[in-house]
């Protein structure tokens, strides 16, 4: 089990789930209807110590090199994870509609809930949401302007987020299999399982292609800037590209990152200082790929989806998602917070984002480097420039 990977195991889960939704007897569903209840109980109380164990102690972190070179990378790496997100509310506000069908206008996690457990466990969250972000927000920002002064507040902070790891990777990843397999179980026995994965299999092929569209308009406005080719520039960046896809990782792709986009032109401070920081705080194609998935979960279940509220979610998104690095599903588990906040998705419905996120996790990954060798390129000529 410990070369079978998350993705190979959540994919066996859906299958299972479909599989035992056939024949389980309903006293069989129900135990793992409390399973689900409990761990949901207990992912719930989890997302607001996520939020403030993850986010801070990467705010503090961001925020060790001042000056301009930082407030402009920054600016443009959240500017461009910002417009990647809205580019696919865009297109799945378009386009989403007639691939859903107008026959999944009622929310499938709802039916899977009138099947009920055995007993609940009631966990009460320490703190909401919105108070932990605000509160990340106001540590993270103080200890980076304060480096020295809050040194014991840091390494608390450095502690906390070690816990809240720990628990992500040795509790949350080793049961979501699990909980996921209960979530189809429960969607095969009241019949909606079929019609999610219809629904999503026709979305990821949306998201493939956003993702390419991602990387042209990035690197079409980079070649602008410098006066290069574009197509060029996306070439000489395709084995960060292929290094991600096969890794999943945006910190192991950094060496191969720094690499090609030296290779682009770009001076060797520049690139030494872009390139790990982008790492961190560019996430274009996990910001879309999520902006997506929730869209088509909120169309599908008659969720609100205006476009003032996913301004405002994929806002803070941009924001949340500096904690993704080193954290297995980072950008998905920190995106958790915003997910609950904001739209409003309850424990079940965030189990299924996790899922199509991690499903989707390479690709997500290989666009995020890929277009951190763009931001490169325009912060190059900036600083030469100012130079």
């Amino acid at each position: 089990m410990k070369h079978f990977g998350l993705l190979p195991r959540i994919l066996l889960a859906i299958v299972l789930g479909i599989v035992f939704g056939q024949f389980l007897p309903m006293g069989g569903v129900r135990i793992f209807a409390t399973f689900n209840s409990i761990f949901g109980q207990f992912l719930s109380f989890l997302i607001s110590l996520i939020i403030l164990g993850l986010v801070t102690p990467a705010i503090a972190d961001v925020g060790r090199t001042a000056g301009r070179l930082l407030l402009a990378t920054v600016s443009i790496a959240y500017l461009d994870t910002f417009l990647a997100a809205m580019l696919g509310y865009g297109v799945g506000i378009l386009t989403f509609p007639s691939l859903i069908g107008q026959g999944l206008m009622d929310a499938p996690m709802e039916q899977a809930e009138t099947i009920a457990p055995y007993f609940i466990i009631n966990i009460p969250v320490l703190i909401d949401v919105v108070t932990a972000l605000v509160l990340s927000l106001l540590l993270g920002l103080g200890i980076a302007f304060d480096q020295e002064g809050l040194t014991t507040l840091k390494s608390a902070m450095s502690e906390f987020r070690s816990i809240i790891g720990r628990v992500i990777k040795n509790v949350i990843i080793p049961l979501l299999p699990l909980y996921i397999f209960g979530i189809f179980l429960m969607m095969t026995v009241t019949g909606e399982a079929y019609h999610i994965i219809s629904v999503f299999a026709k979305i990821i092929v949306v998201i493939f292609i956003l993702h390419l569209l991602i990387l042209l308009y990035e690197f079409f406005i980079a070649g602008a800037i410098v006066k290069k080719n574009p197509f060029r520039l996306l070439w000489n960046m395709l084995p960060a590209y292929m290094t991600a896809l096969g890794t999943s990782s945006s910190a192991a792709t950094i060496p191969v990152t720094f690499k090609q986009t030296q290779q682009n032109g770009v001076s060797d401070d520049i690139a030494g200082f872009t390139v790990p920081l982008c790492a961190t705080i560019h996430m274009s194609g996990s910001a879309m790929k999520i902006t997506t998935c929730a869209l088509t979960i909120c169309l599908m279940t008659g969720m609100p989806h205006d476009a003032a509220t996913f301004i405002h979610f994929t806002l803070m998104l941009g924001i949340v998602m500096v904690a993704a690095p080193g954290v297995p599903g980072g950008s998905i588990m920190a995106a958790l917070g915003v997910l609950a906040s904001i739209l409003h998705f309850d424990a079940d419905q965030q189990a299924l984002m996790i899922a199509l996120y991690i499903a989707m996790d390479s690709f997500g990954t290989a666009c995020n480097v890929t277009g951190d060798g763009a931001i490169a390129l325009i912060v190059d000529k900036y600083y030469r420039k100012k130079e």
